[in-house]
């Protein structure tokens, strides 16, 4: 969910959206000190050569001096070596510092986005994000390490280019000053259409990689369901529109480049004329027409590089705009400038105290409705009720991925919403129904609980899930590299590596948001053996649908619409809420609770 700094932020207008990017140039002076030098040396150069030009026609040929040609020539390969040294080191700097700003901008997006509440990313896909990060990067790159070096290029010639034409002749450069206004009002009309595209474009390039993610994220059942025809269709429409914005982006920067150079150009066919008519009626020399033409075409073609720079400008500009809304989103989760500290030894004594709560992307729904519950230190508490009825809404507030609209959340006796919510989670251990496996090997896996922990650690953390053996039996044991999502492993096997994963963190407070429920009995039975381990002198609570874990529980608690409706132990549930009850029938089998 965007905060007011983003909401103030959609005023921003025009290209000046690229002085966000002002903060991550800065701390590379030096280099840019360089690339500067090297910048107007190379600049300083080319406006030279028309001075050597006219010096050449007017006293070389004049005088028929075979000498001077020698020498002209000779200073001029001096010239262009130095042109081209200097030109390699503006491009390297420049280049460096692009490269350099853009590593930057990625980890500084990527490390705000992966610090924001969930609430956030209930509106955003994990492919738009991606291609914020990728693709909207990529063209910031472009214009800092190449497109400003380029502008700053270009504006020197042009402004060098019209002092000289001045002072060659002020009257043939009247008639290209003339030319200015018919030039900037194409490029300031076409540019605003351009940047308006750009930010479209990257749109819709954004929405194409979310569909690649969630198609590829799901392609199991878009096989399943034979659904390939439809989703290419789909994809196909996607890329056509990005494809119809883009040629029309494409389309409207061509227009802005033509009709710069027939203005420009245009005017040096003019100016050829009028000054020939001078050269021949003795008013001014052929080698000041030259330098003029020289002077006249260097400031045509920074003209015409600086239309197309725009262009670049503009697109970068859309970028940078993406990325800064990024980088403007708070989250809604805040951390007191003095945290109240939690106890050293946490006792896991939780209570939710008149607990109001509405989801950010459905705020006209209650999702829990004054909720009121304790459960004491060591206590395992079981959730039951049907689906929507608030039982993973309260995991969620307890991990703190929210804060409740109103009311109150303690453990050991401290308000969460007076914590650091990274405290908060360093005692919690999380068990989901799917266990996430990252694309990294067996022993990455499990430290992911507690990066610090040694080897060994991690070994017992396996044997305590009960998944030493099969780990042992994989090809490079806990050096084994378990690919995207663990799809070398079994639903059994990833759950127990997320058992592994938790008992290493050691958390005073254990979460079981369903962990056995999408297991076949033989994994269930290994899966519960490695929980009774883990559970054993700590606070659990434990949303499942299994008899064994409900059975075992010290207290059950029957949810619907967001409230606690009934409380206590199976059986007396049984006779006492007709909403377990009904429950018990379709999901337990009551023959086993019964004995």
């Amino acid at each position: 969910m965007a905060s007011e700094d983003y909401k103030n932020h959609k005023n921003i207008k025009s290209i000046s959206a690229l002085k966000m990017v002002l903060p991550y140039i800065m701390p590379y002076k030096l280099q840019l000190i360089g690339a500067t030098i090297a910048l107007l040396f190379a600049a300083a150069t080319v406006l030279a050569m028309g001075a050597g030009l006219r010096f050449l026609i007017d006293e070389g040929f004049a005088e028929g001096d075979p000498l001077l040609l020698d020498r002209a020539v000779i200073v001029l390969v001096v010239v262009v070596i130095l042109l081209a040294g200097a030109s390699y080191a503006r491009f390297y700097l420049i280049s460096w510092v692009g490269e350099r700003v853009v590593a930057d901008l990625r980890i500084a997006v990527f490390n705000h986005v992966i610090g924001l509440n969930l609430a956030f990313f209930e509106t955003r896909s994990p492919g738009e994000i991606l291609s914020r990060i990728s693709t909207d990067t990529t063209l910031v790159q472009t214009v800092v390490g190449s497109s400003v070096s380029v502008a700053l290029r270009n504006l020197l010639l042009f402004v060098g280019g019209i002092i000289l034409l001045l002072i060659t002749s002020p009257k043939l450069t009247g008639l290209v000053l003339l030319v200015i206004p018919f030039v900037l009002v194409p490029i300031i009309v076409l540019g605003r259409r351009v940047r308006s595209l750009s930010r479209y474009s990257q749109d819709r390039v954004a929405d194409i990689g979310s569909h690649v993610e969630e198609i590829l994220t799901g392609i199991r059942v878009v096989q399943a369901f034979s659904h390939e025809i439809f989703d290419k269709i789909k994809f196909s429409k996607r890329v056509e529109s990005a494809f119809d914005t883009a040629i029309e982006r494409v389309r409207q920067r061509a227009l802005l480049t033509a009709v710069v150079i027939a203005f420009i150009f245009g005017a040096v066919a003019v100016v050829l004329w009028i000054g020939g008519r001078d050269v021949l009626a003795g008013r001014i020399s052929g080698g000041e027409l030259s330098a003029f033409v020289f002077y006249a075409i260097v400031v045509a073609g920074s003209t015409g590089a600086l239309s197309e720079v725009v262009g670049e400008l503009q697109r970068a500009a859309g970028a940078m705009d993406r990325l800064t809304e990024l980088l403007l989103v708070s989250s809604n989760i805040k951390i007191p400038s003095e945290p109240t500290e939690l106890p050293e030894k946490v006792s896991g004594a939780i209570k939710f105290t008149g607990i109001n709560f509405y989801y950010p992307s459905r705020p006209g729904q209650l999702a829990l409705d004054d909720f009121n519950l304790e459960i004491q230190p060591g206590e395992t508490v079981a959730f039951v009720g049907p689906s929507g009825a608030g039982k993973s809404t309260v995991f969620q507030l307890l991990l703190r991925f929210y804060d409740p609209s109103s009311g109150d959340i303690k453990l050991d006796d401290i308000s969460l919403d007076q914590t650091d919510p990274r405290t908060v989670r360093e005692q919690i251990g999380l068990v989901p129904q799917d266990g996430i496996i990252f694309t990294e090997n067996v022993l990455e896996n499990i430290r992911y609980g507690r990066p610090e922990a040694s080897k060994a650690e991690i070994k017992s953390a396996a044997e305590s899930a009960n998944a030493f053996d099969f780990i042992e039996e994989l090809p490079n044991g806990f050096e084994t590299n378990l690919g995207e999502k663990g799809v070398q492993l079994s639903g059994g096997q990833r759950q127990r590596l997320a058992i592994a994963r938790a008992i290493l963190r050691d958390p005073a407070v254990l979460l079981l948001d369903e962990a056995t429920s999408a297991l076949d009995a033989e994994s269930e039975r290994f899966v519960q053996r490695a929980l009774d381990s883990i559970m054993v002198g700590r606070t659990t609570l434990i949303i499942a649908h299994r008899l064994a874990t409900v059975l075992s529980a010290d207290r059950i608690i029957v949810m619907e619409k967001g409230r606690v409706i009934a409380s206590g132990g199976h059986d007396h549930l049984l006779k006492t809420c007709p909403l377990y009850a009904r429950l018990a029938n379709l999901q337990f089998d009551l023959k086993t609770s019964t004995k």
